[in-house]
């Protein structure tokens, strides 16, 4: 079935995002390295936010009201970063219930089910469940690179399995092209 398959991929694209902060202290985990401010665990926040935001509260499924949602500060980017008094705990945990509701609604509603984006323009508003779990899962998949490349310039580990030498070869490459 279609909505397994992309439950299974979004899960493997989930714990490749949680795998990105294991061992890391808290500094590492929040700081930005890139111009954009990208960070680890504002993508593990933002990915909680549209979990709930798509797979449930489009979806027909209420799904809890959070905090930069609340404020309004989500539309500054107040998702993509953590506050301090938000712990690695806390957002892990928060994108865990994310995951927990968003799999109740992949396992109860069809891929064909209505859906609605309250904060999209009024005419594309309207949409189907397995378009919104097809987004999801792209996004996911998306942040989930995001969180490789950011893991790599904290520490160098490397999501993927390249071999011994592998960098050395492609530099090698790089400057042959010219």
């Amino acid at each position: 079935m279609i909505a397994d398959d992309l439950r299974h991929y979004l899960q493997e694209c989930r714990d490749s995002v949680v795998g990105s902060l294991e061992g890391l202290s808290d500094f590492d985990a929040r700081r930005p390295l890139v111009p954009s401010g990208t960070n680890l665990l504002g993508l593990v926040k933002h990915l909680a936010g549209i979990e709930f935001g798509y797979l449930g509260a489009s979806a027909g499924r209420p799904a809890p009201l959070l905090p930069w949602v609340e404020d309004g500060s989500i539309w500054q980017n107040g998702d993509m970063w953590a506050k301090p008094e938000e712990s690695r705990e806390y957002l892990l945990g928060l994108y865990r219930a994310a995951w927990k509701h968003s799999d109740a609604s992949i396992a109860e509603l069809p891929l064909d089910a209505p859906a609605s984006v309250a904060w999209w323009p009024e005419h594309r508003r309207v949409t189907t469940f397995g378009h919104l779990l097809a987004r999801v899962t792209a996004e996911t998949a998306q942040h989930a690179g995001h969180c490789d490349v950011v893991r790599e310039l904290i520490d160098g580990r490397s999501g993927a399995d390249n071999p011994e030498g592998y960098y050395d070869l492609v530099l090698s490459m790089a400057g042959r092209a010219g």
